[in-house]
């Protein structure tokens, strides 16, 4: 008889890529993982995995089998949960992988309320600017910038209106001047970030219908969003980042935007999740507050000062609450 926990071992192994991995995230022995394995295959009179010293992958009739595995896993879990409660009762656990800058300064008070208003709901949240795999890390979803190219997700939108902008603070347009065109970025200390390894140094932007893509240069360099804007707020350089992330800043005075008459590149922010049974109340709950909560942010791109008649920042005489909500004063440390 085939055991549920072989078929999760298997499920996760397959998912990582290693028999060691998935032992860790059991907190087993990675033999364990192996006498699961050996079982499954015994019980199934099929190979599921071409083993060597230095590598695991499926074969032919592991792959076959896979998704039957995980739908079999997923339809445990949602029996599970409908005992638990009713069927739209808000409980279990939520994990969530949300980019660093946003899920600290944006989504973050949101995410909060909604698990105070659910004394039932647990949560882990994971902050990076890395993409998580949905299919293969160990979240439930993920909120993610940028177009999709994977159809095999499906995704929630967030904030479809969303846009980079070009920003930098009054101290540092006071010392090095304001770019007035995009070749202009060449010449001033740009703010770089890296992105799953690699440096975010060639920004794109929209024109006469084509994408073009300036090369820039910085020689500060980290591995999280955030860092970043706050290096544009002290002072430090210019930033290319999502108009989400930076509009608290902007609405304060800490930041201006440069060249507004220059769209950004479309960065749409959609919740992600590998199947349409994973949308549980919970997540469609969550959904439906953080959508509301960042469209009142997007909709200031329409009407914003700084996109309407390109005015400075420190000229605005605009207050800080979006949607009757105040934005909190940002740490400006480094």
């Amino acid at each position: 008889m085939i055991r549920l926990e072989d078929v999760t071992l298997f499920v996760r192994a397959a998912a990582l890529g290693s028999f060691s991995s998935a032992a860790r995230e059991a907190d087993i022995l990675p033999g364990q993982v192996s006498a699961a394995v050996n079982r499954l295959e015994r019980d199934l009179n099929k190979r599921l995995f071409a083993r060597s010293t230095r590598s695991l992958r499926l074969t032919a009739e592991g792959e076959t089998w896979l998704p039957y595995a995980q739908e079999m896993l997923a339809i445990l879990q949602a029996g599970t949960e409908l005992l638990q409660g009713s069927e739209d009762e808000i409980q279990g656990e939520l994990k969530i992988a949300i980019p660093s800058d946003i899920g600290r300064n944006i989504i973050l008070p949101v995410i909060t309320a909604f698990c105070e208003k659910h004394p039932k709901i647990s949560l882990r949240l994971y902050l990076s600017d890395n993409v998580s795999d949905v299919f293969r890390d160990p979240v439930d979803v993920a909120i993610r910038y940028g177009v999709l190219e994977n159809s095999s997700y499906v995704a929630l939108p967030l904030a479809e209106d969303n846009r980079r902008v070009l920003t930098a603070s009054p101290a540092y347009l006071l010392k090095h001047g304001r770019p007035r065109q995009l070749d202009d970025l060449r010449l001033h200390h740009c703010l770089l970030y890296t992105l799953n390894g690699h440096v975010y140094d060639k920004w794109s932007f929209p024109e006469n219908g084509m994408r073009r893509q300036i090369t820039v240069s910085s020689r500060m360099l980290c591995d999280d969003a955030d860092l970043v804007r706050r290096w544009a707020v002290a002072g430090v350089g210019i930033a290319y980042k999502s108009w989400i992330d930076v509009s608290p800043d902007v609405v304060a005075g800490r930041l201006e935007v440069l060249l507004p008459e220059q769209p950004g590149e479309a960065v749409p922010l959609n919740l992600i999740c590998p199947h349409r049974k994973q949308f549980s109340p919970a997540i469609r709950e969550l959904h439906g507050l953080l959508r509301e909560h960042l469209k009142a942010i997007t909709a200031l791109m329409r009407t914003h000062p700084a996109f309407v008649s390109g005015a400075q920042a420190n000229d605005m005489n605009l207050t800080s609450t979006v949607a009757g909500q105040r934005y909190p004063k940002r740490d400006k440390t480094i």
